[in-house]
C-alpha cells in the first residue's frame, strides 16, 4: 500500500469518532481556532469532564494536539498527522463554526480561563 493511501480500518475509526456531533463540531472549530477546555464548556454548555473526554478521544487518535501555556492547555487540529488530508476534506464540507468563537468574544468568555 502506498504511504499516501489510508487503510479502510483507520478511515472507519476516524469516521466513527467524528460520528459524534460534539466531536465533529470541536474538530471544525479547532481547524481554525486553538481553544482551551473552558471555551468548549461555554460553547456546548457541557461539563469540563465531558469536554475533556471528547478531546482525549480525538487526541488519542492523533487528530488533536495540545500546547501548554502556563497552567492552561490549548487544543488545535494536528495538521502534521498523516491522516490530516483525509480529515481536511471532511472538515471543508462542513459549515463554518466561527460564529461560536465570535459569540465567546462578544460575551467576554473567549479564553476566560487565562
Amino acid at each position: 500500500m502506498l504511504k499516501t493511501e489510508m487503510a479502510l480500518d483507520k478511515a472507519a475509526l476516524i469516521l466513527k469518532l467524528l460520528g459524534d456531533q460534539t466531536r465533529l463540531t470541536i474538530m471544525k472549530i479547532l481547524d481554525q481556532h486553538a481553544c482551551c477546555v473552558c471555551e468548549f464548556v461555554e460553547i456546548f454548555q457541557m461539563s469540563q469532564p465531558a469536554i475533556s473526554q471528547h478531546l482525549r478521544k480525538l487526541k488519542d487518535l492523533g487528530l488533536v494536539q495540545e500546547e501548554r501555556k502556563g497552567q492552561w492547555i490549548f487544543y488545535s487540529v494536528n495538521k502534521n498527522n498523516e491522516d490530516y488530508p483525509f480529515l481536511q476534506q471532511l472538515l471543508e464540507q462542513l459549515p463554518s463554526q466561527g460564529f461560536r468563537i465570535t459569540e465567546l468574544e462578544e460575551n467576554g468568555t473567549r479564553i476566560s480561563c487565562c
